[in-house]
């Protein structure tokens, strides 16, 4: 990953523990108005994630398979540096609310201070609201459908690493 490239890039950030069909919205809208956009997974060596950090590469990768511009790459430490060294115009991150915006507007002021780089806020699709990685993560820890909030391949990955719910009763 470098500078070099023409045109304008954006960076969607987050953890993607896991990517969600909210998030992947917020990429393919991204990518309607950056020339190019880099799905930046986040690694916090300090921080529990139900998926390493490869598998969550991979999902996004496979989340976002199907869309021309868009590639997929790991954060080792800052945002701001990260978006330095691959030349990005633009972090871009979904809100689906005001508490989505409290949390990022710290966030956003930090990295301008650091690297320059803005902050462009999209408005979350009102039907995928409601998504978000934690609820996701305890609805299928649950035994709850997740299809509908996840690719397929995610939700095969959370059924996978997630143990069976009990089975009221005690049997199975």
């Amino acid at each position: 990953m470098d500078a070099t490239r023409d045109g304008t890039l954006a960076v969607c950030p987050g953890s993607y523990d896991p990517i969600t069909l909210g998030h992947v919205n917020v990429v393919r809208r991204a990518r309607g108005l950056f020339d190019e956009v880099v799905v930046a997974v986040a690694h916090n060596p300090d921080k529990r994630y139900l998926l390493d950090l490869d598998e969550r590469l991979a999902l996004a990768r496979s989340a976002t398979a199907a869309m021309a511009g868009v590639r997929v790459a790991a954060v080792p430490g800052l945002l701001a540096d990260f978006c330095t060294r691959v030349g990005a115009t633009a972090v871009v991150k979904g809100l689906r609310g005001a508490a989505d915006f409290d949390a990022e507007h710290s966030m956003a002021l930090m990295n301008r201070h650091l690297s320059g780089v803005e902050t462009v806020f999209v408005m979350g699709d009102p039907a995928l609201a409601h998504v978000a990685s934690s609820l996701v993560k305890d609805v299928a820890r649950h035994g709850g459908p997740v299809e509908d909030l996840v690719t397929a391949d995610v939700a095969a990955a959370l059924r996978r690493v997630l143990p069976a719910p009990p089975v009221p009763g005690g049997t199975r």
